[in-house]
């Protein structure tokens, strides 16, 4: 299960993304995520699917790696699908009793869960290209105006990246309570998937404990660097932006582009 996901995981690889300043990466994520949201056609969804794998394609990570990371969220992906299916009004398909199946519905659970889809898939991109000080380091340039405000801009770009960077290791400690309970004698993936969904109630505790012990250690070691609040604080390699990131950002405004255009001639 951590192997397979890939968010807040570091990938190295020789690629044009893994090349981009961290801003160029974050602001461009941000537009073509903004972009997602405006998807409505068949065509301007298989234009963001291609545009999807043309990026991975260019990180040079390949991507039936990147299709096994949905695999933690499949459960998500059916409820939203089935939530959808099940309560928009339209023509109806099929019915039994209270339930109630509509063209509609289908089309609107097949909408939701794609948009899902690439708005995590384009999430994984920005953290599988780029390390986690480097993406801490470019969201405290992009928020510097903010500082101005005296709002803590240095600690709340560590804590995004912390978070982000936390995810994997979460689910590492699940993996090895779901294994130290199956060496003795108890194993979830044997149950039915009913009762498998309630038996995962008991190892949120052990999981929460660790978590937290965890995060515990981390602010000890940041306070044994005398991190402080982050402000003042250097870096050895500064950021600069090049040619390559410039020809980024337009690209992904040259993209959220052609998706307005095609939501508003209704193609």
């Amino acid at each position: 299960m951590a192997n397979s996901l890939l968010l807040g995981e570091y990938r190295e690889r020789e690629s044009m993304l893994h090349q981009l300043d961290p801003r160029t990466k974050i602001l461009s994520v941000f537009i073509i995520m903004l972009s997602f949201l405006m998807l409505k056609t068949f065509v301007s969804y298989a234009a963001a699917t291609l545009f999807v794998i043309g990026v991975y394609r260019l990180s040079n990570i390949p991507f039936r790696i990147v299709l096994r990371s949905l695999k933690p969220v499949l459960l998500i992906l059916a409820f939203t699908f089935f939530f959808h299916t099940l309560t928009t009004e339209g023509r109806v398909l099929w019915s039994y009793s209270f339930i109630h199946v509509t063209v509609e519905g289908l089309q609107n659970g097949m909408r939701f869960v794609m948009r899902i889809v690439l708005l995590i898939l384009l999430a994984s991109i920005l953290t599988l290209t780029t390390k986690p000080l480097t993406l801490a380091q470019g969201l405290e340039r992009l928020l510097g105006p903010l500082s101005r405000l005296n709002m803590p801009i240095e600690q709340f770009s560590l804590m995004i990246v912390i978070a982000i960077r936390f995810i994997p290791t979460i689910m590492q400690e699940l993996e090895r309570i779901l294994l130290a309970q199956k060496a003795r004698g108890y194993d979830i993936s044997s149950l039915p998937w009913t009762k498998r969904i309630f038996s995962y109630i008991p190892i949120l505790i052990p999981l929460l404990f660790t978590t937290v012990k965890r995060a515990e250690q981390l602010t000890y070691a940041i306070d044994a660097r005398a991190y402080g609040n982050g402000k003042g604080r250097t870096v050895y390699r500064q950021l600069e932006m090049k040619r390559l990131d410039y020809i980024a950002l337009v690209i992904a405004l040259l993209f959220t582009f052609v998706v307005l255009l095609l939501r508003m001639g209704g193609i």
